[in-house]
């Protein structure tokens, strides 16, 4: 059977990590705004898990250093969906429940495992509306528009039978 053009691993991968990246730096803009810090704040929070303190006060370098952190981590996390999707095809028969599942899985790995292993200032836990909103963000915006652009755009898996 003649594989369809417009789908490809890469082309999920891609679309995937840009709209869970892009909608996942809105979400803390606007969220942190109401409470009224500047959005340039935000990459810069990423930022200083590399750099610490230090990334709140670097300018337009420690912005990019986030942002491209931010895209890295996306990336990162779609292609991990995507691949395994290629040999679980329940992934994508059920990419709705798979999508916000992986979100969670992916919030209790960066809030449990990476984030506490960075220089990231403030320390904090979250709690509260932050905390939900956390969780939100990575169920309803990370997991779940990865999914969705898999089930979209990659193609279907080979995973034979026999």
């Amino acid at each position: 059977m003649p594989s369809d053009p417009s789908r490809s691993v890469p082309k999920a991968i891609l679309i995937g990590a840009i709209v869970a990246a892009l909608l996942d730096m809105i979400d803390p803009i606007l969220f942190y705004g109401l409470r009224g810090v500047a959005p340039v704040k935000i990459p810069q929070s990423i930022a200083s898990g590399i750099l610490g303190r230090t990334a709140y006060s670097d300018g337009i370098r420690s912005v990019l250093l986030g942002l491209a952190t931010h895209l890295f981590l996306a990336l990162f996390w779609a292609t991990l969906f995507v691949l395994a999707a290629r040999v679980l095809p329940f992934l994508k028969r059920y990419a709705i429940a798979a999508g916000l599942l992986y979100g969670g899985f992916v919030y209790a790995v960066m809030y449990g495992l990476v984030l506490p292993h960075t220089n990231l200032y403030p320390r904090s836990h979250p709690t509260g509306a932050v905390l939900l909103n956390g969780i939100a963000a990575m169920v309803f915006l990370v997991g779940l528009p990865i999914s969705l652009a898999n089930r979209r755009f990659a193609p279907s898996s080979r995973v034979s039978s026999n």
